[in-house]
């Protein structure tokens, strides 16, 4: 069936929705309760998924002047504003498109001043005004994260920023909730470079939150240094942080061992290189100050340290896009030195040291325990929006690695609801039960969950890896509103017998948690 919206009573308790909700309005409706706490980040920056992405891959800041009926700063009265405003953080920086099309517009559009409009599938185009210069022509093809201009202040405007809207079929359409709906939240988070130029690419290999495992590719041709050495011994201090690194952040230790081989024999041979590059992994001094993790738990990230080196290589090709398919571990390696050669070398070792496959996962947030139990839980009101618009994709398709807005899979499901009231979760159903454990929510015992509750449990990936979340819906009859299989897409199911026959089964509590706690969903 179709999505349907659910209505609201009187007592904010929304049709439909069980009786433990209404109880839970009574047990947690406390100054405590209410308390919204910052969210404890994962590290690094989003990486680029799906089809569309946000105009920027800096941070920035979400303008309260959205759209609607807005007061105009400069004529002093109130006018319909038909876009979002967005300022780059910490200064003015460059505007990206959200999406693949073409650019319909470049130029000088009155109170707009410097415009670009990109047109794309379906009626839909995006427009991206006061920019500073243009760096796109009318007719170009551009890819998501193609750079179109500087954030400025051209035409009637006030200060640097940038007004961006999304227009179907000629009307403007509020950008925020339609960009929400595909799995782009404007939520002022910086997201990683875009690597796809076709808006139709879709992961051959794709499941549950994302590209289901697969192997590592074969080298190619040409090869360069593989060619001539051989791949040496690891010595076993070295290896070990390998293969840390690499259950960390879910990659072959094969890769890194690849890596190691050809930049530095293993440590053998860390001198600095002609271009600067350092430590045991070769890291330029600038790319380690944004990628750089702390591997050995000392409480800093230092180049020179093997097991700093080799974590921060991990995150760097898991945010380079090493998770996207075999394409993107091509890619990842390729940014991490832009050589073809370079690429096919570190896949030769890594075959030769025994291949494997990625396992996928899209953020590092690996955590144990059972998060912050000391946190308020979500508001009720929040809980409410969270579960309603939920149920309102009843009907909807399950298609794995899907974003909306008419087919989602289990975690992006979770995560576009939990995006209704300015809680960004991570992609992968693992990586959302991590991110729990971080400091974002609270482990509760079976018999305890509540309505808005997270269940996570084992699926396609094995006995011992997290495969799929479901949201609680009613308790007391143990169902849930979930983005369940292909053969029964998205509605309300059944979690009875799930503890007493999955491996793992785990409930959470989400805290009272936002991106940014000045703004209330």
């Amino acid at each position: 069936m179709k999505k349907v919206a659910l209505l609201l009573v009187p007592l904010m308790v929304f049709v439909g929705v069980p009786l433990g909700l209404m109880f839970m309005v009574a047990a947690v409706s406390t100054p405590a309760a209410a308390e919204e706490l910052r969210a404890v980040e994962c590290e690094g920056v989003i990486p680029a998924t799906g089809q569309w992405r946000p105009p920027y891959q800096q941070a920035y800041a979400v303008s309260a002047r959205g759209f609607g009926n807005e007061f105009h700063p400069i004529y002093q009265q109130w006018r319909m504003h038909s876009g979002q405003d967005l300022v780059s953080l910490p200064g003015p920086g460059p505007v990206v498109s959200v999406g693949d099309g073409r650019v319909a517009f470049s130029g000088v559009m009155g109170g707009y001043g410097n415009v670009v409009d990109v047109e794309h599938a379906g009626g839909v185009v995006s427009r991206y005004a006061h920019l500073a210069n243009l760096d796109v022509t009318k007719g170009q093809a551009v890819a998501a994260g193609t750079r179109l201009g500087m954030e400025g202040t051209t035409g009637t405007s006030t200060g640097n920023h940038l007004h961006f809207e999304i227009r179907i079929n000629g009307s403007p359409v509020d950008p925020a909730e339609w960009m929400l709906e595909r799995g782009a939240p404007l939520n002022g988070k910086a997201v990683a470079p875009s690597k796809s130029t076709d808006a139709e690419a879709v992961p051959a290999r794709v499941a549950e939150g994302g590209v289901a495992p697969f192997a590592l590719p074969a080298p190619g041709t040409p090869r360069e240094a593989s060619l001539h050495n051989k791949p040496q011994s690891i010595p076993a201090d070295i290896k070990k942080l390998y293969v840390a690194a690499a259950q960390r952040y879910k990659i072959p230790w094969t890769l890194l061992a690849g890596i190691g081989m050809e930049e530095t024999n293993h440590g053998r041979n860390t001198a600095t290189s002609s271009a600067g590059a350092q430590g045991l992994m070769q890291f330029m001094p600038a790319t380690f100050a944004s990628m750089g993790v702390d591997g050995d738990g000392d409480g800093r990230a230092d180049i020179h340290n093997d097991a700093d080196s080799v974590f921060s290589a991990a995150n760097y090709l898991v945010k380079s896009g090493v998770t996207d398919g075999p394409a993107g571990v091509r890619e990842a390696l390729w940014a991490y030195n832009h050589a073809d050669w370079y690429v096919n070398d570190v896949l030769h070792y890594a075959q030769a040291y025994g291949g494997g496959h990625v396992l996928g996962g899209e953020e590092s947030c690996t955590a144990s325990g059972e998060g912050n139990p000391d946190l308020p839980p979500l508001s009720d009101s929040r809980t409410q929006q969270v579960l309603t618009w939920a149920a309102s994709q009843d009907g909807d398709s399950y298609r794995m690695g899907a974003n909306g807005p008419d087919a989602w899979d289990c975690s992006s499901l979770t995560k576009a609801a939990f995006a209704r009231i300015g809680v960004s979760m991570p992609r992968t159903a693992q990586d959302q039960r991590d991110w729990l454990a971080k400091g974002n929510g609270y482990r509760v015992q079976p018999g305890q969950e509540k309505p808005g509750d997270l269940i996570f449990y084992n699926s396609y990936r094995g006995p011992s890896l997290i495969g799929h979340v479901a949201i609680v819906w009613d308790p007391s009859k143990q169902t849930t509103v979930e983005a369940s299989s292909s053969s029964r897409g998205v509605g309300h199911f059944s979690y009875a017998g799930k503890a007493e026959t999955k491996a793992l089964f785990e409930i959470w509590r989400v805290g009272n948690v936002s991106d940014n706690p000045a703004t209330k969903a």
